[in-house]
C-alpha cells in the first residue's frame, strides 16, 4: 500500500491480484466474444448467400452459366476448348456450389454455439469448442479458393470476362474468412 493524494485529499492506493485477474479473465471473455461473433458474422453471410441463391436461383445461376460457357472472356482465347456447354453441368455446379455453401454455413453456425457456450469455460474447453468453426471456414475458404479463384478465375477464366468476373468479391470472401479463422486461431495468454 502507498499513500498518494487526488485535489489535495489523501488516499490509498490498494493494489491486489484479484483485480488484476478479474481485468485479464474480461479481456480473456472479451477476445473470445469477439472470435464467436465473428464466425457468427461470416455463418449469417453465408446463409444469406445461400437464401439469395436459392430464392432467386436464375440470377447467379446465369453467371455460373456465363464462367461455364466462356463466352465473354477474349475471343481470341486459346483456351476455349474448357468451356462446358451442357445446362445440365451448369445446373450440377451451381447445386454443388449451393450445397457446399450450405454446409459451410451450418459448421460456422454450430461453431458459433459451441465458441459462445465455452465463452467462460477453461483454455482447453474453449480451445475444443472452437473446432467446429475451425473446419467451417476453412470449409469456406476452400470454396472460394477452388470454387472461385482456381476453377472459376483460372481454368474457366473468368478475370477475362467483364460482364461475369467475380474474382475480386471471391478474394474479397477468402480475405475475411482468412483473417477471421487467424483471430480464432491467435493463441491465448
Amino acid at each position: 500500500m502507498k499513500s498518494t493524494t487526488l485535489n489535495e485529499q489523501p488516499f490509498e492506493v490498494v493494489e491486489t491480484t484479484s483485480v488484476k485477474t478479474n481485468v485479464r479473465y474480461d479481456a480473456l471473455v472479451a477476445i473470445r466474444a469477439c472470435k464467436a461473433t465473428l464466425v457468427a458474422a461470416v455463418a449469417f453471410f453465408l446463409t444469406l448467400a445461400v437464401f439469395n441463391n436459392i430464392s432467386d436461383y436464375y440470377t447467379n445461376f446465369r453467371f455460373v452459366e456465363h464462367v461455364m460457357r466462356m463466352n465473354t472472356i477474349y475471343p481470341d482465347s486459346s483456351s476455349l476448348w474448357r468451356a462446358v456447354a451442357s445446362p445440365f453441368f451448369h445446373h450440377l455446379l451451381y447445386g454443388a456450389i449451393i450445397t457446399w455453401q450450405i454446409v459451410t454455413a451450418v459448421l460456422c453456425w454450430w461453431g458459433t454455439y459451441r465458441c459462445w457456450y465455452a465463452v467462460r469455460s477453461s483454455k482447453e474447453a474453449f480451445y475444443a469448442a472452437k473446432v467446429t468453426a475451425i473446419i467451417g471456414l476453412t470449409s469456406g475458404l476452400l470454396l472460394w479458393i477452388i470454387g472461385f479463384i482456381a476453377i472459376g478465375g483460372e481454368w474457366f477464366l473468368m478475370w477475362q470476362s467483364e460482364d461475369w468476373n467475380g474474382h475480386n468479391s471471391a478474394f474479397r470472401a477468402y480475405t475475411i474468412m482468412g483473417v477471421i479463422l487467424l483471430f480464432l486461431n491467435m493463441p491465448e495468454h
